[in-house]
């Protein structure tokens, strides 16, 4: 959906369309699963995508951005989400999102996460 601003400027409405992108960007590029002890949702993509990772940490509050990483030859920022902004945000974000029928195995994964860590609900 589009609000028209003032001077004929378009904008997306933010509700609907900033969780599609997130939801998007963590189907196609994202890690869900944590380090044995703690979950995390990891993202990791090329440099280039700094305003998108900037982005990210405005919208998840609590999450963090690591690098740039030079390794390889790639150039690479890493935006992780675990803790209190995973449990707290993330997790409640994504669990009201129709992601189930849209991307299975991704969302297999996610579920998969949360029942590892005890992320399920009453948990």
């Amino acid at each position: 959906m589009f609000h028209v601003k003032s001077h004929g400027e378009t904008a997306f409405d933010p509700g609907s369309f900033h969780q599609g992108l997130l939801l998007g960007i963590l189907i196609g590029e994202g890690h869900f699963g944590g380090d044995g002890r703690q979950p995390q949702v990891t993202l990791r993509m090329h440099s280039r995508h700094h305003e998108l990772f900037a982005w990210l940490t405005q919208q998840v509050p609590g999450s963090r951005l690591y690098g740039p990483y030079d390794h390889g030859g790639r150039s690479y920022y890493q935006w992780i989400v675990r803790g209190a902004a995973l449990r707290e945000y993330l997790v409640p974000l994504l669990d009201r999102l129709p992601w189930a029928h849209v991307d299975p195995p991704s969302y297999r994964r996610y579920q998969e996460m949360k029942l590892r860590y005890g992320l399920e609900v009453g948990a």
